[in-house]
Formats: structure tokens, sequence, C-alpha cells
């Protein structure tokens, strides 16, 4: 067992050397997002894009200053990566650990005032046992961009109230922006660390610093186009996001006792693992769960109370939410953990936690081909395995049609988010059940540019408004399809398709 942990031994001690530890935690987080990004090309390799990423994609393709659901972001930095990267589920699989490894040496960044050495390195180890930044973040969303915006918006206010300097003062302000940008959630990141600052004993001098009116302006600078679009809009987004998740008092109390029981089961693993390496005592935990230092008490108000402000506002306001909204609040778990000086970790113990947290992807990796496998014969919702094969159904019918280039394809939203990622022309979306949430696809340039509309037929709601588009007159073309996978086929669907030709 010694002669195994050598490896790990030396990491660490590599990780804990001023002069080496930077260089080595860079190529560790590379090494980190290369092997999650190959565990994702295969244990994803049996079923196509997740309709959210193909979401994204299609904002990316209209996205100006705002979008019907959420703020833009997200879809910004898609079309900046498609421009750049060709578009294959490989790459977007990247991005999406591109992001969440940037988000782990934020976190790295963040820990260096509070935590040194070994306990350092295994405050960041224990990041990566959170589902957020692997597992979920393969999954790329609106609720996924926030892990790398919440740990940099964390890093830069903590850094501001500390230092109080103008600089890192402003690129909190920026960060911010950026983290609403995101998503609408971040308000209870911004509350969160707003009411942290104002308990912490320090705050006479942190406001009458110009550090935090310096956030404000330049938070207020850089989100203001948005603010405008969102007056402009009708408050649109802010709608969707109340009428998308309606709940009785009753319901929203569920849901918000299993926001928190769901969050608890995310950290659980780091958790456990935190008390065997450090195996604290009484006082240990009572300083880790309310530490004696003000400096302490400011990043456990920063790491809590956006997790337990979603709580109150969703019974006040009876809606329900999910743990996975979650997401981008688990940057400072490892340094809450770890960060009393009444907890010590002993080297042997660090070797053992930079050791499970290197084997991980690797052990995955390897068991993802067959993870693809069982996946692929347990069936998934959504006809997540049809997107390409029904997009290349789509294509062949608009040429058999017309030479013109698709410039929209309609459906329900699932499948016309899944299959728009994978159709040549790079069409935009109609989603022919709910067209609000799809804009640029007003009725004249449809009618002007056709459409290719296509239908699942077991969704009848779908056929039914497929038929009230197209008319009697257009014909009809029925495709049965099934995707194989090591020679198993899953359940075949027959897909209805539709294309109105330009004008």
């Amino acid at each position: 067992m010694t002669r195994l942990l050598q490896p790990f031994d030396r990491l660490l001690a590599a990780l804990t050397d001023p002069a080496r530890r930077e260089r080595t935690m860079l190529w560790l987080l590379v090494g980190y997002c290369a092997i999650w990004s190959l565990y994702g090309a295969l244990a994803k390799g049996s079923q196509d894009l997740h309709f959210d990423m193909g979401e994204m994609v299609a904002w990316s393709r209209e996205a100006g200053i705002g979008t019907p659901k959420h703020p833009p972001l997200a879809a910004w930095v898609v079309r900046v990566w498609f421009a750049l990267f060709p578009q294959a589920d490989w790459a977007f699989y990247l991005l999406a650990m591109v992001l969440a490894t940037f988000a782990l040496w934020v976190a790295w960044r963040a820990f260096e005032p509070y935590v040194d050495g070994e306990k350092r390195v295994a405050a960041l180890a224990l990041l990566t046992f959170v589902p957020f930044f692997n597992f979920h973040a393969l999954k790329y969303n609106a609720n996924t961009i926030l892990v790398p915006l919440w740990a940099v918006t964390t890093w830069l206010f903590l850094r501001s109230f500390e230092t109080r300097q103008a600089s890192w003062a402003w690129l909190a302000g920026v960060a911010a922006a950026g983290a609403m940008l995101g998503k609408y959630w971040s308000i209870f990141l911004l509350a969160g660390l707003g009411i942290a600052a104002l308990a912490d004993p320090r705050r006479a001098a942190f406001f009458r610093s110009p550090a935090p009116w310096l956030t404000i302006a330049a938070g207020a600078i850089a989100f203001a186009p948005h603010l405008a679009w969102i007056v402009a809009s009708g408050f649109a987004p802010f709608a969707y996001a109340v009428d998308a998740h309606p709940a009785t008092l009753a319901s929203a109390a569920s849901s918000a006792v299993g926001f928190l029981v769901g969050v608890g089961g995310y950290i659980a693993a780091p958790v456990v693992l935190a008390a065997l390496a450090a195996r604290p005592d009484l006082a240990a935990v009572r300083d880790t769960l309310w530490p004696e230092t003000p400096e302490r008490r400011l990043v456990l108000l920063a790491f809590v109370l956006p997790l337990v402000l979603p709580v109150i506002v969703a019974i006040a306001m009876k809606v329900e939410i999910v743990s996975l909204w979650a997401i981008g609040g688990m940057a400072l778990l490892g340094v809450v953990l770890l960060s009393s000086p009444l907890v010590t970790v002993p080297r042997v113990r660090a070797v053992h936690v930079v050791a499970m947290a290197v084997m991980l992807p690797i052990l995955m990796t390897i068991a993802a081909p067959f993870i693809a496998i069982y996946i692929h014969r347990e069936g998934l919702t959504n006809y997540a395995t049809h997107y390409r094969l029904l997009a290349n159904q789509v294509d062949r019918v608009w040429r058999e049609t017309t030479t013109k280039p698709m410039r929209f394809v309609g459906s329900y939203t699932n499948v016309v988010n899944g299959v728009v990622f994978y159709l040549k022309d790079r069409p935009s979306t109609l989603d022919i059940m709910t067209p609000d949430v799809t804009p640029w696809a007003d009725p004249q340039s449809v009618a002007r540019d056709g459409v290719a509309l296509v239908c699942p037929e077991p969704e009848m709601m779908c056929v039914e408004k497929l038929r009230e588009r197209a008319g009697s007159d257009l014909p009809r073309h029925a495709v049965t399809l099934s995707r194989r996978h090591f020679g198993h086929a899953d359940t075949p669907v027959r897909y209805i398709i539709v294309v109105v030709p330009p004008k």
C-alpha cells in the first residue's frame, strides 16, 4: 500500500511546495478537465446531447441582450466556443468541463488566505467529490454556467472585503453582473454576500471605504443594458421563472425541505471524507459550525446564506425549488470544512484524499463505455437517442423538397432543441407548442423562409399542432427510427415530418 501511494505522496509534496504548487496544480487541473471530458464523451456515447444543451445552441444563434427564459451569458459563451471548435458532442462536453475546472482553480485561489499546505490541497480535493464539478457539470445549461460565475464572484467579494482595494472591488462588481447574466437565481448569491458583509464586525470599516460602492457601481454599469432589455420586454424572463414553478404553500414548503435535503446529499461525500481525514473533536466541530474569527465567519456566511435564502423566498412566494439549483454554491465548501485551526489533517490522510480524488475520474472513465451500454439498454426519456438520426431524416426530406437552406425547424420543446444541434444548415428553432419561447420565429419570417416540422407520433398534441401549421395539402413523411449500440437496438419510434417550403 505504501508503494502504491508513493506517486500521490510525491504529488502532494509538489502541491505544497511554494516553488512548484501553482504549476503542478495547473497541470493537474488540465488532466482533470481532459479525463472528465473523455468520460462524458464515452458514458454518453449511446445518446445524443441533452435538449438543454441544444437549447443553448439555439439561443446562441439568436440571443442579443436577452432570451425569453434566462439571461444570455450562457448562450454567448456557446457562440464563442463553437466559433473556435467543431460543432460536435465531444466539444460541448469539453466546454462544460473547462468551466467546471476553472471554478476549481478559482476555489484553489480563494482558499489561500484560510488554509495552507496539506489542508489546502485536501480542501480542493474534497470539492471534486461534489457531483456539481463533474457529473452534473457535463450537462451545460443555465444552471451549470453558475459554477464558475459564483466561484469568481465569491472569491472577488472576499478579497474586496478583506483588502478594500479598488481593483478587487471593481472586479467583484463585474463578476456579480456576470453571475446575474448567467441566471437570475444569482440574486441569492448577491443577497447572501451582502448580508454576510453587514453581519461582519468589520462592516463599519468596509462600508466607509470606497470598495462596496465601487462594486455596486461596476455591477450596475455592467448589468444596465440587460436591465433595460428586461424592462422593454415587460419582465418576460421573470414571469417565466415564477410561472414555470408555481406551488401551494404546502408544496413550496415541501420543496424547500427537499432542497435542503438534496444539498445535504450532494455534499455528503466530501463532508464524510473530511471527517475521516481530520477526525475532529467536539471543539473543532463547534469552531467549524461557528468560527471564532470574523474572517472565517465571513466565509461561512458567504457559503451558507446563498443556500438558505432560496428556502425562505420559495415559501414566501409559493414557488417550488430543486436542489440542483444550488449547483453554483459549492466553491467554499472545502475551506468551510477544514479552515479551523483546531482541524488537523495528517499528511498520510491527506495523501489518501488526494489518491481518491485522482483515481475517481480514472475509474469512472474506465467504466464509462459500460455505463453507456447500461443506459442504452435501460432506455432514455424525451427521445434522447434519436436526435441525430432524426436530424438526418429531416435534412433528407427538406433537400428532397427544396434547394433553399433550412432556416427554421419546428417541434415541441424537447425534440426541437434536441434536433437543432445536428442539422447541417444550423437553423433557428420554432416551438410549435409554446411559440412565445422562440420569438425569433415570427410568422412572417417562417412564412417567407419555410419550416421543417417534425413530431414523434406518440406525442399527439405535437402532431395536432403540426397539422394546424402544415394544413392538409402538404405531404407527410413518416420514418421509424431505432438506435443501435453494441448490437442492441432501442425501442423504435415513428416520427412525422412535414416540410413547409419557402415562398
